[in-house]
């Protein structure tokens, strides 16, 4: 059967409008549909152009439903003229770039409430440590790439002590048992309840992800994410059901890997095309909740916190076998996420990007850096913060900046100092990368209670200085 080779004026005879929707479908239909004949292709097309909406979750479709939309659509999405009030935490160590974010974000038409967290910095969208509240929408890129990354603290039963004298114990299993980077994957799979999930079934995007998220179980991605070793510090008011006192923990900080990042790059493209926004605010593009699209991004979206957690779980059940030792106690939060809460009578989407759950009671863990400590809290639950606090001290310089202008050596100098063994990891995550902990800390004071403190001692991170995924 010859391949199929569709015209111009065959979509036009069929009611096609002039411009890019007509190139976008002949090419998704010649490659797509080559061997369909050329009345069945165009019958295919007469659907999508009496209901493009319907074809936004097609695979082969969604492009030439996507170009038919904007053609109906005309024009952007306005934003509010008047934007949502929102509270700023640590306004004083927040750069420009993350507070004109957060002013786009608070001008969305869905936008109800907001709140930014001491180490935000700017970020695609929502800014990293930006908290939005709306009204029937999930925005994928206010959740964020890394969908559900979490801190994950395991206090477990060795002696401090046992740090130092089975120091090379410690840096080889953590070398052994972790895989850093963003292509990083182990060549024996592990089963876990997460990867049998009907939604890896049930979503196409998802079917097609099974098997990369099962080789990447268990794995780290690369930037800021970490596991450690680190002596804690325990409060007599620790909600841990430990004695005060010192304690050897387990500290990781990583995300959904690759399954998360597909699902985010997947799902803002089709928000993008469902929500044409002005150029300032086009990452911020959302699904309606109640949608097709909205409920099946949702669906993915806890998939991959689930599947996040599932990772770190992996990480530390290894680790702590290697070590013979007991799980005493653990404290797990997460950001990049999406969650249905209330606040004042309303049933809102909280997008937090970058910031840590802190209602009343709830536990987290807000790391400092690679040398300073991480603090154990409990949340204060403030309204004005939409029960929210900071995911850890925040970047002052970028990626880039600090490896430019912080050197190996001072690094090095820095970690000796500091009694901190790096296994990885470079000068683009170096301390003097990241604003003062301990300034973040004050600033968040009426959001959180300090219960306990992490120091770090054997850190391990990506050799490649590979981005975080």
């Amino acid at each position: 059967m010859s391949k199929l080779k569709l015209t111009g004026k065959a979509l036009r005879n069929i009611g096609f409008p002039e411009g890019p929707a007509i190139s976008v479908a002949i090419t998704q239909m010649e490659q797509r549909f080559r061997h369909h004949s050329e009345e069945a292709a165009l019958e295919i097309l007469r659907q999508v152009l009496s209901d493009p909406m319907a074809y936004l979750c097609d695979d082969a479709l969604r492009k030439v439903a996507g170009r038919l939309i904007e053609v109906k659509e005309d024009k952007d999405i306005p934003l509010k003229e008047i934007p949502v009030p929102y509270e700023i935490y640590g306004a004083g160590f927040i750069e420009t770039g993350a507070l004109q974010q957060m002013n786009n974000a608070v001008r969305l038409p869905v936008a109800v409430a907001g709140a930014l967290m001491p180490d935000a910095h700017q970020g695609y969208g929502l800014p990293i440590g930006g908290v939005l509240a709306a009204s029937n929408a999930v925005i994928p890129y206010g959740v964020g790439v890394d969908i559900g990354c979490r801190m994950c603290l395991s206090i477990v039963d060795l002696p401090v002590a046992s740090l130092e004298k089975r120091a090379d114990s410690f840096i080889r299993e953590l070398t052994t048992h972790t895989r850093f980077g963003s292509g990083a994957s182990w060549e024996t799979l592990t089963d876990d309840p997460v990867l049998e999930d009907p939604l890896f079934r049930e979503i196409p995007l998802l079917r097609h992800l099974h098997h990369r998220a099962a080789g990447q179980l268990g794995t780290s991605g690369g930037g800021n994410h970490f596991v450690e070793w680190g002596i804690v510090h325990m409060t007599g008011t620790n909600d841990c059901h430990l004695p005060p006192g010192i304690y050897l923990g387990l500290l990781s900080h990583s995300g959904s890997r690759g399954l998360g990042a597909q699902v985010a790059t997947h799902y803002t493209r089709l928000a993008r095309e469902l929500c044409p926004l002005p150029k300032e605010a086009q990452h911020l593009a959302w699904l309606e909740l109640d949608s097709e699209a909205g409920q099946e991004y949702w669906q993915a979206m806890n998939l991959a916190g689930n599947y996040a957690s599932a990772c770190h779980h992996l990480i530390h059940r290894r680790l702590i076998k290697a070590m013979g030792a007991q799980l005493l106690a653990r404290v797990e939060n997460h950001h990049n996420f999406a969650w249905k809460e209330m606040h004042n009578g309303q049933e809102l989407i909280v997008h937090r990007k970058g910031a840590t759950p802190a209602a009343k009671g709830v536990l987290g863990i807000i790391p400092g850096s690679m040398t300073a400590p991480g603090y154990i809290v409990r949340g204060r639950g403030e309204a004005a913060s939409l029960h929210s606090a900071s995911h850890g001290a925040g970047r002052q310089l970028s990626r880039t900046k600090a490896a430019q202008t912080i050197t190996r050596h001072e690094l090095n100098k820095q970690l000796t100092e500091q009694g901190v063994v790096l296994i990885g990891g470079g000068p683009d995550e170096a301390p003097a990368a990241y604003k003062n902990i301990n300034e973040v800390m004050a600033a968040q004071s009426s959001l959180v209670d300090v219960v306990g403190r992490f120091q770090p001692k054997i850190v391990r991170m990506a050799d490649d200085g590979s981005r975080e995924d």
